[in-house]
Parts: structure tokens; sequence; C-alpha cells
């Protein structure tokens, strides 16, 4: 199993970092005089990746100008949101003719996830879709993830307790049959975790996660891209 195409989520409003970072969509906020996005892309092409669909909406003519149709060796291509449709929505419009398995990030965080450990994985389990889960300390800023022995995610409604817990990393390997189990269609507007999340797991779907100990960085936080250069860099 191979995985060569990722959709970035990068169609969001950036309201956590637009006093920060006023005239940028969050994705090419500027380290070290690079857009983040560039980063993003240069880690997973590392690792074989050869396609990215970005999903776009808020001054995506910054995203298409800057990239156009290739970065590196990596083809790159657009979903175009006329009006804000969601990170769920933003999926769907990506996704609509993807006929193999394929990674899906956010725009505006950076995980090390080794791609190789997260297919094994994927392909033992005979996922349809698995997170990428790390550890934190932080309770009032991220929600639990609980999962079982088997690796198999399931609903939880409170924050944690514990003082180190698993949480979401915002890298999924998907697999196209996900979407096939779902009444949204390309131009729905949905939130990944609040709406297709759930419809897919009533549909009888079942959610994988794996543990990954790479560093994670949220840079819709205006502290953590402060932070970013020696977490991204180093």
């Amino acid at each position: 199993m191979k995985v060569s195409t990722a959709i970035i989520l990068a169609g969001g409003l950036g309201t956590r970092l637009r006093s920060t970072v006023p005239d940028l969509p969050k994705p090419m906020a500027p380290i070290n005089g690079r857009p983040f996005l560039e980063y993003l892309m240069d880690k997973w092409i590392n690792q074989g990746v050869t396609h990215f669909i970005l999903s776009v909406g808020y001054l995506s003519e910054i995203i298409r100008d800057h990239f156009g149709e290739q970065y590196r060796n990596a083809s790159v291509s657009y979903a175009i949101e006329e009006s804000p449709l969601g990170t769920g929505g933003g999926l769907l419009m990506a996704a609509y003719d993807l006929r193999e398995s394929f990674l899906v990030l956010n725009g505006d965080t950076f995980f090390e996830v080794d791609l190789d450990k997260l297919v094994q994985y994927h392909k033992i389990r005979n996922s349809e879709w698995t997170f990428s889960l790390f550890r934190t300390n932080e309770s009032k800023r991220y929600m639990e993830v609980n999962v079982d022995k088997e690796g198999v995610i399931h609903p939880l409604s409170q924050r944690s307790e514990q003082s180190y817990f698993l949480v979401n990393g915002g890298v999924y390997l998907m697999n196209p049959s996900v979407l096939n189990r779902l009444s949204y269609q390309r131009g729905s507007v949905a939130s990944l975790e609040d709406q297709i999340l759930p419809e897919y797991r009533a549909s009888g779907g079942v959610v994988y996660g794996m543990e990954c100990p790479g560093k994670f960085i949220d840079i819709g936080v205006p502290e953590d891209y402060r932070n970013a250069t020696g977490i991204i860099v180093t």
C-alpha cells in the first residue's frame, strides 16, 4: 500500500492568528522567511507524497499564486471554497475524485508522523480511517482521545483527568470508502470532527488511532506560532 496524495485543509479564516499575521491566510504565516505551508509540504514530500490537494478559501489567491501547479517534485491542485464549508466540507470537496487511500492534514499544524509506520498500522488493522495521536498534559486546551488496547477510538465527552493523555494530532489516513458511508455530499457545509466523524461511526465505521512520538505545533495559537521556528526547523 502506497500513499502519495495528501489533502491539506487550508481554507479557515485564521481568526486566532489574525492579530499576528493580518494580511495572510494562516498556512502562509512566515517562519524564518518561508511560509509555514512549505515546511508542511516538505515534510510529506520527503516521505513520498507526490500530489497535494489544497482545500482553500480565505485569501486563497495568495496560496495559489505562491505554489501554482507544482512545488518541488509534487503536483499541486486546489479545491476552492466559494463560501466557507468547514473542515468536513473542505475534505469532501477535495476528496471527491480520489480512488486510493490519502492523507488529510490540517494546514495550521505540523506533526512529525512516520508515514510508513502509519500506513503499516492502517493496513494491519484493515482500517478505513486512522488518526495520528500524541500525548500532552494540556487539559484546558485539548480533549482526550479514548483508545482501547486494539487501537480503536471510542467517543469521550469529557476532558481528561490523567496527567498525560492522548489527543488528536490532525493527521489522518483515510480510505475513499469513508465518504461512501456519509449523507454529506460535495458542497455540503460540515465539521470534520463534529458531524462527519459521528455520522461515520453511526454507519458502523470504526476509527483507529496510532500514538506518534514526533514534535507537534499548532501555529493557529499566537504563542505557538512565535515558538514554531525552534520546533519546525530543528
